[in-house]
């Protein structure tokens, strides 16, 4: 069992920046392929980024590519995602996610329903 806390949410303007945060329980982190996904009204739940249990390989999706960066700090089990240059399409409830699988340490998970334990979201606005 892991528990995840998002944290960093809140209204920027367009081009403006905010650092997300999720925070886990338990020792087992490492052990996590993570990622962050999004939810805007109205849409389905999208992936944004993926990181691997060693924090090597990532994966963006293309909306968001040159300008968030998905890292992990595995001794303060915790992972970032970094937001620059913020766009008011950007406006969502941002959901990070741990995926228990035992996979290599350089796998990354791009599959939604692959990732079990989720937290509870945090919103970012963006206002044009």
């Amino acid at each position: 069992q892991v528990q995840l806390v998002e944290s960093g949410g809140g209204l920027v303007q367009a081009g403006g920046s905010l650092r997300l945060s999720c925070a886990a329980s338990g020792r087992t982190f490492s052990r996590y392929a993570m990622g962050w996904f999004r939810q805007a009204p109205g849409k389905e739940r999208e992936l944004v980024a993926a990181i691997s249990r060693s924090g090597n390989s990532t994966y963006y999706a293309d909306s968001v590519k040159g300008r968030f960066t998905i890292s992990r700090d595995n001794a303060k089990n915790t992972m970032y995602l970094q937001m620059y240059d913020l766009k008011p399409e950007d406006t969502a409830v941002y959901y990070c996610a741990a995926d228990s699988t035992p996979h290599l340490g350089n796998f990354i998970v791009l599959i939604t329903t692959r990732y079990d334990y989720w937290g509870q979201g945090t919103q970012v606005t963006v206002s044009s």
